[in-house]
């Protein structure tokens, strides 16, 4: 197993480290908090093709697989960028699994954000990541996997994350599978769905982590830098290895979903999801403990961060939660 950049992928990974740093400053990240969406962001993003960057070609897709997916969600976490990328990578890719047409040829065209409720459903599907901007949702309900199509609410369940989350309902729609294989593809697409969270987890500990840097380098407590105390010194200086540790995570479990590693890739994506999780939260909480009074301040990035930290993982439910079924997975129902 080689996890060094191609030369391709390492052009995937400037690419979008230089998109998102031009084009999702923090002012645009504000601007988008009460519906957590950007419309002209994503309208710039889709332009690029990283919405279907891992579709086949034949589909009108970049031809890429789940590793370039990687490296674009991390690149987005990065920068908490207010668009629903990792919702929409992967039902581009469920449906393209299903030979579904209709619904990949709706999203390279008009580049409208879809997304995949991530709890079986009926009637109406709760809570849906990007609920409230997409314009399509994939559900399972009752062993049928469903595509509901409609016009967004435009308006998200209150949150402190600023998530455009919202309920969807089911009615008029359309069924795209049942039985085994759609449960399967169903189970997959969330499994993927943890692979590309982790790794937008990991882009927002590395980013965090060096806001941090930054800030006890600037602020000054009995006439030195804040940073010159060794404890300060300490907590930052232990982070980088668990996100060195979680980026290779991620990018080992893409790997294997890559090589058609199933198994592998379900492990591998849950200890991902878990380990980015707990990083996140670790890593922010302690940038704001070292910003003080002013890490909680609208004014400050830190806060952004620290909120979206956890509720970005919460999505799925309930993050301790996660850890069962890792240990399900490792060791056998629990």
């Amino acid at each position: 197993m080689n996890l060094d950049l191609t030369d391709d992928q390492a052009a995937v990974d400037d690419l979008f480290r230089a998109f998102f740093a031009r084009e999702c400053s923090p002012a645009v990240v504000r601007g988008a908090e009460r519906l957590g969406f950007d419309p002209v962001l994503w309208a710039r993003l889709s332009e690029t093709g990283a919405h279907v960057v891992a579709i086949p070609e034949a589909l009108g897709g970049g031809g890429g697989g789940l590793f370039d997916a990687v490296l674009i969600a991390e690149a987005a976490g990065r920068h908490v960028v207010p668009v629903p990328i990792v919702e929409h990578v992967v039902v581009a890719r469920l449906v393209a699994s299903l030979g579904a047409a209709v619904a990949i040829e709706e999203a390279v065209i008009a580049a409208a954000p879809m997304t995949l409720a991530l709890r079986p459903a009926a009637g109406t599907a709760t809570l849906v990541p990007a609920g409230a901007v997409a314009a399509a949702v994939i559900v399972w309900s009752g062993e049928r996997l469903l595509l509901a199509r409609g016009d967004p609410p435009m308006v998200a369940t209150p949150n402190g994350a600023g998530l455009p989350v919202a309920d969807r309902s089911l009615d008029g729609a359309t069924v795209l599978g049942d039985g085994d294989s759609a449960a399967q593809a169903y189970a997959q697409a969330v499994d993927e769905w943890r692979l590309l969270m982790a790794a937008a987890l990991v882009g927002l500990a590395d980013a965090a982590l060096w806001m941090g840097v930054g800030y006890v380098q600037e602020r000054r407590q009995f006439g030195v830098p804040i940073g010159s105390f060794q404890a300060i010194q300490h907590g930052l200086a232990e982070l980088p290895g668990p996100i060195s540790g979680a980026r290779l995570l991620t990018r080992r479990a893409a790997w294997r979903r890559d090589h058609d590693d199933e198994v592998g890739f379900r492990r591998d994506a849950s200890m991902a999801f878990v380990f980015a999780t707990e990083l996140a939260r670790t890593v922010t909480s302690r940038v704001i403990h070292y910003y003080g009074g002013y890490g909680a301040m609208e004014e400050y990035d830190a806060q952004l961060y620290y909120r979206r930290a956890r509720g970005w993982p919460a999505q799925l439910g309930d993050p301790y939660g996660e850890v069962d079924h890792l240990a399900g997975l490792l060791y056998g129902p629990v």
